[in-house]
């Protein structure tokens, strides 16, 4: 039945536009785990593979990065393919429908995946009724961040109080908060990175969400792959200054060096994030990195290039206290999940 699934995801992921098959797959899980309460073929992350973040157990060290499950519409049904923590987002303060269509294409020579979504979500409204609901249910205990961005009609100079607006909102449901500065598909978001601009939205940021969920919530900042060095240790400077968390590092780039798809392809599709293997070394130079400026009790979550088990040890071993996959899920498919933590498990069984 494993088998089935995977062929038939598959399948539809080559021969539909890359949006619909998306959703079309994710309604189909969430359809089979509201059905079965599982996924079938997938077993629970073997025992060997627990640790603890933020003070919460972590069933796996591999978690679903921000951009799959936008709306928080099948948090159970993703954790159920055996990651240990799910991120949801990018949430804005106001609904919004994101970007024209088409705007998510696949590049199926590099397992890459160019999208310009433009954060298009419910909004954090919406979404805190969701959360809210599923905190009221029976729920798994897989680690939950919430990603929290700019809502596109909100001009930058007003960008603190609509992050606020999310934090508030959001923060009593999440077991960790992620400010997402580093989109390049939202006009004058990646301007946010400049220490000037962020240096007070985090520290506004981090008061509300500390205040709406009653404790010192961990809160952790998403930067590009594309700063330049002096930029990433101005911004990691800010996470003892402010008592941040951590940083997730990175989200997806706006180069396209490297490719083997055609150049007049990648032309055709035009301007979005590219994510992918093509990140791996620049993913794991910033991790490097932060793990040199970083105080040892900081977090790294690690993403960006991450295809198999290999990608999550070597990132471990560099630093990371979570290492996210994205792209590697959607070439991979719903059996994924499952492949890589029974290797990382036999990792760990030789190692110890």
């Amino acid at each position: 039945m494993g088998r089935l699934y995977s062929v038939g995801y598959r399948h539809l992921l080559a021969r539909t536009d890359a949006e619909n098959a998306h959703r079309a797959a994710f309604a189909g899980l969430r359809a089979t785990y509201a059905a079965t309460g599982r996924v079938p073929g997938v077993p629970a992350p073997d025992p060997i593979l627990a640790g603890e973040l933020f003070g919460r157990p972590l069933r796996s060290p591999l978690g679903l990065a921000a951009g799959f499950d936008k709306n928080a519409e099948g948090i159970d049904a993703l954790a159920a393919l055996g990651f240990g923590a799910i991120e949801i987002g990018t949430v804005t303060g106001q609904a919004q429908p994101g970007n024209e269509r088409p705007r998510l294409f696949r590049l199926p020579q590099d397992n890459a995946i160019i999208n310009r979504m433009g954060f298009n979500n419910d909004g954090s409204q919406a979404v805190e009724q969701r959360l809210r609901a599923r905190a009221e249910g029976k729920h798994n205990d897989a680690l939950l961040g919430v990603n929290i961005g700019k809502t596109k009609a909100v001009a930058v100079p007003d960008a603190t109080q609509d992050y606020v607006l999310s934090a508030s909102r959001l923060a009593a449901y999440a077991d960790y908060l992620v400010v997402n500065v580093s989109s390049p598909n939202t006009p004058g978001l990646r301007d946010l990175q400049a220490v000037e601009s962020l240096r007070p939205l985090l520290a506004a940021v981090k008061e509300a969400a500390d205040r709406a969920a009653s404790r010192d919530l961990p809160l952790l900042v998403k930067i590009a792959p594309d700063l330049a060095d002096d930029d990433i240790a101005a911004i990691a400077a800010l996470v003892p200054e402010l008592g941040l968390a951590g940083v997730v590092a990175t989200n997806t780039t706006i180069s396209r060096e490297g490719l083997r798809t055609p150049a007049e392809v990648v032309s055709r599709i035009g301007a979005g994030g590219l994510s992918g293997p093509i990140l791996r070394a620049r993913s794991m130079e910033v991790l490097a990195l932060l793990r040199q400026l970083l105080p040892r009790e900081s977090a790294v979550i690690s993403v960006g290039g991450v295809s198999g088990a290999a990608d999550v040890l070597a990132r471990l071993e560099a630093g990371a206290q979570l290492v996210q996959a994205y792209t590697g899920l959607i070439h991979g498919g719903p059996l994924w999940v499952a492949a890589v933590n029974r290797q990382l498990a036999a990792h760990r069984r030789r190692s110890s």
